[in-house]
């Protein structure tokens, strides 16, 4: 457990009226982001079955929440870790023609998580995809798509702060792209996490670019994806690798870096075979969802998570994510929150 107290917080609102704010900012947000992407909402589940290649692996540690179904002869069914693949899936059963996508509420369990002010067992992200063709595989589409998605969240944010004077806008007007390769090259002594401290202070807002390859001096990745959703291998410009990345601000309250999204290209046929073949992974190509990528079922598609109690902990200015979503906590630190002044739901 860890667990930061800025000194001296006390909330700007009280819990009432909190909980009246997180509606008007997911009631407003998700209208900005479907006008800027061309996105309509979709139902989604919770849970998918195992075995199908069709839930998130994320880093390819984390244990998914499974339980057997009576009504089902006792197969499986796991919790969804996020919805990045069954929405690609969607996006073909649905017929959703290019340049228009879907969005959806994705709510998720991650029972391996380390719980700290941000970090939470339970996971609420607006999951989006969105059909685009070969010739929008590029960096500069997925630059001007990241561009949309920050006005989205810049005019959201201005709207709540209007609509509750006592907070004040603290996000850039212009989001900047650095590459990861770039980070480790300038910080080379540095952690992935206090690289992306030093790159938001820096600049207030920042999409990452290339996270899931081996970064060249380190020979480790910035972070962890798998292999199967987000293009991380794709060369583009000046050597780099990767068509994915991370929307990173900086929070002021907590003076640290914090992720609010993580998005990309998805692969096509010849990254998918690349990155399975480089994650000693080849054996997935016989499951559903891979079976139909590489048969050509399923759209070339865009798409990522962006998390609502994230962006509703940033705009309302909270010190815990526990401020904004109820969720279960270490009674220790349930007792600490409470001594100064944090109360969860």
């Amino acid at each position: 457990m860890s667990l930061l107290i800025p000194p001296g917080y006390k909330s700007k609102l009280n819990e009432l009226t909190t909980q009246k704010a997180i509606k008007k900012i997911k009631d407003d947000f998700q209208v900005n982001l479907a006008f800027e992407l061309n996105l309509q909402r979709a139902s989604a589940p919770l849970f998918v079955l195992a075995g199908t290649g069709i839930n998130d692996d994320l880093t390819g540690v984390e244990r998914a929440v499974q339980f057997p179904i009576k009504a089902m002869n006792g197969q499986t069914a796991q919790v969804v870790h996020s919805l990045a693949k069954w929405k690609r899936m969607e996006l073909a059963h649905l017929g959703i023609e290019v340049g228009a996508g879907i969005y959806t509420d994705m709510n998720a369990i991650r029972a391996d998580e380390d719980l700290d002010n941000i970090h939470s067992l339970y996971v609420d992200q607006w999951d989006w995809e969105k059909v685009i063709t070969a010739e929008q595989r590029t960096l500069e589409y997925l630059c001007e798509s990241v561009r949309r998605i920050y006005y989205a969240i810049r005019r959201t944010e201005h709207f709540i702060c209007a609509e509750y004077p006592v907070l004040r806008p603290t996000l850039p007007e212009e989001i900047t792209f650095v590459h990861a390769e770039e980070m480790e090259r300038e910080f080379p002594d540095l952690t992935p996490r206090q690289r992306e401290d030093a790159i938001a202070e820096r600049h207030g807002a920042v999409f990452i670019i290339g996270i899931g390859a081996k970064l060249p001096i380190s020979q480790e990745p910035h972070d962890g994806r798998a292999p199967d959703y987000d293009d991380w291998s794709t060369p583009t410009t000046a050597g780099h690798h990767g068509l994915n990345g991370d929307i990173v601000v900086y929070n002021q309250l907590l003076g640290r870096s914090y992720e609010l999204s993580s998005m990309g290209i998805r692969v096509d046929k010849a990254a998918l075979l690349l990155q399975l073949k480089e994650r000693s992974a080849l054996d997935r190509c016989n499951l559903r969802f891979h079976k139909a990528l590489l048969e050509d079922q399923l759209p070339l598609s865009m798409g990522g998570g962006i998390g609502q109690s994230r962006l509703c902990m940033l705009f309302l200015q909270k010190a815990h994510i526990g401020e904004v979503q109820a969720s279960l906590w270490p009674q220790t630190m349930i007792d600490e929150c409470q001594k100064a002044g944090i109360f969860l739901l």
